[in-house]
């Protein structure tokens, strides 16, 4: 933000008004129904890391970005041919246990950070903290909106441009959630109409991802 620079009016100096702040991001607005075939979004590897995604179901939630959207848990534990993919390396009863925990977070698409919302609490493994989340919302230039969630330490701020793939915030574990986690979820800012998320795989494999 540029520094406010006094203009001299009538031999005079102006008072120095305190520029505006962002405006904070309020709850997101209700999803439009979808009645037709369900419509998808692309989006890039929202970590390095190798992660697995739940998504929502048609009907579960309401919300623009939680309709149709997906929850999102770094894997590890794999050893070998004999190993499997885990989501914590102990008993996960703790934040630091899990392996997503302060992962950072790759924006999934280019475009302008619309705003974001900080949310320094950190929840217990196990235990749901009250809404709303950490989150960050960025608008593509076709019209997109991608919102990501449960977010800390914020690496942009609101009016940023991003590129797909830049670090933008690490995994956190606030508002409600139960674990280390990304929500991300998406849809049409005309309308309203929530979007499918489909995973660009080669984008995936362009990461270090293992």
């Amino acid at each position: 933000m540029l520094p406010f620079l006094p203009l001299l009016l009538l031999g005079q100096a102006a008072t120095a008004q305190p520029a505006p702040l962002p405006p904070r991001l309020g709850p997101p607005p209700k999803a439009a129904p979808v009645f037709g075939p369900i419509e998808q979004v692309m989006l890039g590897p929202i970590f390095r890391q190798r992660f697995m995604c739940a998504p929502h179901p048609m009907g579960e939630l309401n919300y623009a970005g939680d309709a149709l959207g997906s929850d999102c848990l770094v894997t590890g534990g794999v050893a070998g041919a004999s190993g499997y993919m885990k989501f914590y390396r102990t008993d996960g009863k703790a934040n630091e246990d899990w392996y997503g925990w302060h992962a950072e977070v790759l924006a999934p698409v280019a475009g302008t950070v619309l705003g974001l919302l900080a949310k320094p609490e950190s929840n217990v493994p196990g235990t749901m903290g009250p809404p709303p989340a950490g989150q960050i919302r960025i608008l593509t230039d076709n019209g997109i909106v991608v919102v990501l969630a449960h977010l800390t330490d914020f690496r942009v701020k609101a009016g940023d441009r991003v590129a797909a793939g830049q670090v933008i915030a690490v995994d956190g574990n606030n508002g409600m959630a139960r674990n280390p986690h990304v929500h991300v979820g998406a849809w049409r800012q005309k309308d309203l109409v929530p979007l499918q998320i489909r995973w660009d795989l080669r984008a995936l494999a362009a990461t270090d991802a293992k």
